[in-house]
């Protein structure tokens, strides 16, 4: 299963954004990676530069590879409304994410091993597939077997966000993903719209 599992730090400060959540390290050296890191004399970034960089920043912070993402991009696309919101919309989409969101795990990495270890549920059914795509109604729940999970409970305490698209029942640690989010609503820092054009050229 393709993913990333480099340095994650290095890549927030690259960004200049704690994209993977909380940090300590990051909030440390809040500057570029590399021996010219704090050097504030960095020449100016190309049109192409930037556009590639909000790209990566996307990519990396939904935890998805590139050919998974032009795929989006594709399918983005070809569908009626803004590809920029649409492509946002894909990704927020997605099982890992949502289970993210829920607060079922900590982070999306965190998500994505437990749909991979088969912990979660749609609609009822198993689901081992991260990048699965979910629909409106659907509803995403704790296996039976695993809702004793300590890992689970411990993320499920200490999260409070809440988020108009989606509902969650505590008692039976199930969620509905009710519609697709809007862009107001995803809170993302990503300028999509860069990445429009990217794919463009």
């Amino acid at each position: 299963m393709a993913r990333y599992i480099g340095p994650k730090t290095k890549i927030a400060r690259k960004f200049g954004e704690a994209i993977f959540g909380e940090d300590k390290s990051f909030e440390k050296r809040n500057y570029p990676p590399g021996q010219h890191g704090n050097n504030k004399r960095r020449g100016k970034k190309s049109e192409y530069a930037i556009q590639l960089a909000e790209k990566q920043k996307a990519k990396y912070t939904y935890g998805i590879l590139e050919r998974q993402f032009r795929n989006l991009f594709d399918k983005a696309n070809r569908s009626k409304g803004v590809t920029g919101e649409v492509l946002l919309q894909l990704c927020e989409s997605r099982l890992d994410n949502v289970v993210f969101r829920f607060g079922i795990a900590p982070t999306r990495s965190g998500a994505r091993q437990l749909v991979s270890h088969r912990h979660i549920t749609v609609n009822g059914e198993i689901v081992n597939i991260p990048s699965y795509q979910l629909k409106a109604g659907d509803v995403v729940g704790v296996r039976e077997k695993s809702k004793s999970l300590e890992v689970i409970d411990n993320s499920l305490a200490n999260s409070n966000n809440v988020y108009e698209w989606m509902s969650w029942n505590s008692a039976t640690k199930e969620g509905t993903f009710v519609t697709a989010p809007e862009r107001l609503q995803i809170p993302e820092n990503i300028k999509e719209q860069l990445i429009v054009e990217l794919y463009s050229k």
